[in-house]
């Protein structure tokens, strides 16, 4: 499945961590796969009981064994307490921690679309300390238990700067993340390095959940260059390089993965359906 090579990424029994797996089109759990591919051992944390035992199950069916479940964690970010006790729990047992994937948001739509100026605090806050802090709060924790120069990894999306309707308040909920990122490459000063990988629209359970989501995902792949939209496959094997020792010289850096989206605004088919 995966376009590495598990010699080259030198990965071949590291520890790491991954946060933020729920179903088989997680970019979490592709990211998982591609990495055990590369040689890995991952260690799955969920955020319920119910994800443990889908993403258990997942496992049984993937490695051809059965107790997937028991090497899953649970681990709610909204709490300090869980948060510290997973951290704990994977360090002790499974460190020292040389790759961490954090793999997760959360906005409430349950209201319907509305206009980014009449977003809710609670909603706000909300989506800032599971989709932003929990990078911050994880990282806090796992502290003790990683290795030296491992590699942390965010999902980011590839730009704040476009003021997409349907995505609410999400984007400056990334825009939190993206700038987490960097401060947390300066407060590791070095000894563990940052990076988030920045993709444009993907095809996921979790993007389906946004508003009228399925135009501007057929929108985005009309405007890269090569007329077909970023696979989360794609980010995957950019997680797994950036996770990797081959990457030791980036940090606190964002990769954009668009296609060359962002470059392509005026492509002529897009033009002249537009000036019809």
């Amino acid at each position: 499945m995966a376009l590495v090579n598990s010699d080259f990424l030198d990965l071949r029994s590291k520890n790491v961590v991954v946060f933020g797996a729920a179903n088989k089109k997680s970019v979490a759990w592709i990211t998982a796969l591609t990495l055990e591919e590369a040689g890995a051992r991952v260690f799955h944390v969920v955020r319920d009981e119910e994800r443990r035992t889908e993403v258990g199950e997942m496992l049984d069916k993937h490695r051809g064994l059965h107790g997937g479940a028991s090497g899953v964690y649970v681990c709610n970010v909204e709490s300090q307490e869980e948060i510290e006790n997973a951290a704990k729990a994977i360090g002790e047992k499974h460190g020292p921690i040389h790759g961490l994937v954090h793999s997760i948001a959360y906005a409430n739509y349950s209201d319907g679309f509305k206009p980014f100026v009449e977003t809710r605090r609670e909603d706000f806050l909300q989506a800032v300390n599971i989709s932003a802090f929990s990078l911050v709060a994880i990282s806090n924790a796992f502290k003790p238990h990683f290795a030296e120069n491992a590699g942390v990894v965010t999902i980011g999306i590839s730009t704040t700067r476009m003021a997409a309707e349907n995505y609410g308040y999400m984007a400056p909920i990334k825009a939190a993340l993206h700038s987490s990122v960097v401060f947390l490459a300066k407060s590791f000063e070095g000894k563990v390095r940052f990076n988030a990988v920045c993709p444009s629209l993907l095809k996921t359970s979790a993007s389906a959940g946004i508003p009228n989501y399925a135009d501007s995902y057929l929108y985005a792949e009309k405007a890269t260059i090569r007329h077909h939209a970023v696979s989360t496959q794609e980010v995957a094997n950019a997680v797994a390089f950036m996770i990797s020792p081959r990457s030791s010289g980036m940090n606190a850096q964002e990769v954009v993965l668009d296609a060359g989206m962002g470059t392509n605004y005026f492509d002529k088919e897009i033009v002249d359906k537009a000036s019809k």
